[in-house]
């Protein structure tokens, strides 16, 4: 399943905090990253792409950030995939 996890830095965590943990700090087995990104912009400051087969290892991932991060994870399609859905939506 693709994911995406949009984080919104808190206030009271600071850029060399946030840098430093995740220096030293791994995915838990069944998070696949596609992409992670880390934006100069307050809203959102983190943007990570992954699949999982299990949203659970996703939610132990992300619950270890919730001292540094509000994180907001959704389930996503491709564009490919979307537009696939789409003509079999629009069939019926």
């Amino acid at each position: 399943m693709l994911m995406v996890t949009l984080g919104r830095a808190k206030q009271s965590s600071t850029m060399k905090e946030r840098l430093e943990r995740r220096a030293g700090w791994q995915y838990p087995p069944g998070v696949r990253i596609l992409g992670e990104y880390w934006l100069q912009t307050s809203d959102p400051t983190l943007v990570i792409i992954s699949e999982v087969d299990d949203p659970l290892a996703l939610m132990t991932a992300t619950g270890q950030w919730d001292d540094h991060f509000d994180l907001t994870t959704t389930p996503a399609v491709s564009a490919e995939q979307g537009l696939k859905f789409a003509g079999q939506f629009l069939q019926h």
